[in-house]
């Protein structure tokens, strides 16, 4: 059973910057790849950013050229580093880690707050 720990969210004026962690219990080598969600209350909950075992990255749209996602193997980590932050990012953070079944282990997720 692998567990995943949040941190970093916090709150933040418009324009600033946030850096979230999630640090895993065993190895992220084992996963097929690393995500980064966020949810608000009573909407889906949306893909924010991915990362391959191979270091290849996605991101959503909202984000891109804000936002970048990176790992540290050696640390078992995943990091959102998240700039230029906007009212609307103000969501729950959730770091996932997926195996190639497509199941997904989930953290406790994280709450960003950005004040405009």
């Amino acid at each position: 059973q692998v567990q995943l720990m949040e941190s970093g969210g916090g709150w933040v004026q418009a324009g600033g910057s946030l850096r979230l962690s999630c640090a895993a219990s065993g190895s992220i080598f084992s996963f097929n790849r690393m995500v980064w969600y966020r949810q608000n209350p009573g909407k889906q909950r949306e893909l924010v950013a991915t990362i391959l075992t191979s270091g290849s990255t996605n991101y959503a749209d909202s984000v891109k050229g804000r936002f970048t996602i990176s790992r540290d193997n050696a640390k078992n980590t995943v990091y959102l580093q998240m700039n230029s932050l906007k009212p609307e990012d103000t969501a729950v953070y959730y770091c996932g880690a997926q195996l190639q079944s497509g199941y997904t282990y989930w953290g406790q997720g994280s709450q960003v707050t950005v004040s405009s």
